[in-house]
């Protein structure tokens, strides 16, 4: 059970404490992320279940409604020896991980989601990206590029090479520009 210690809850935002359970992430059944977040809850287990605001236009009416960060997962704290209360909670269908064994998320990546949910931004699920990989440029002057998604102190730059000379250039582009070559990606 989650306890309260000095006066702060355990494993409260940005406030590490010693011996914290490490986070994990529970997949569960499409459209389930609520249901397994709450009987999480209920059994004292810390969850975070992060969502963002989609506008949904209906023939009469324009609905916002909260859609899931992450569709089909819920991050949780728990005892990686001691999973069965997570694995039987009604919706989950298993833990990310390698083989059997779950495998833990770092503390820093679920604070800067948490951080990016609590800013109040419009925010959005992104297909993943890193640094080296091939993608395509969509939108501005560059469209149709493909080049290496690199980042220079926290820009995101397109670089091109020519092979044959072994040189390359870079230019700076929008993040929102970009798009792994060889995904499709369907609008939200």
């Amino acid at each position: 059970m989650i306890e309260e210690q000095k006066g702060l809850p355990l494993g409260a935002p940005g406030i590490p404490y010693p011996g914290a359970l490490p986070w994990f992430a529970a997949r569960v059944r499409s459209n389930h992320e609520r249901t397994a977040a709450s009987h999480l809850r209920g059994r004292g287990i810390q969850e975070f279940t992060p969502s963002y605001k989609s506008e949904r236009i209906r023939s009469d009416r324009r609905k916002e409604i909260d859609q899931p960060l992450f569709p089909g997962y819920v991050f949780c704290r728990f005892n990686p020896n001691d999973r069965l209360p997570v694995l039987s909670v009604p919706g989950v269908v298993g833990l990310v991980g390698f083989g059997k064994t779950p495998a833990p998320i770092p503390e820093h990546e679920i604070e800067r989601i948490r951080a990016m949910v609590q800013s109040g931004l419009l925010i959005r699920p992104w297909p993943f990206l890193q640094v080296g990989q091939n993608v395509l440029i969509e939108h501005g002057p560059l469209a149709g590029f493909e080049g290496i998604l690199d980042d220079v102190k926290g820009q995101c730059r397109l670089v091109v090479s020519i092979h044959l000379l072994r040189r390359s250039v870079s230019a700076e582009v929008d993040r929102s520009w970009v798009r792994p070559v060889g995904q499709c990606i369907s609008p939200i």
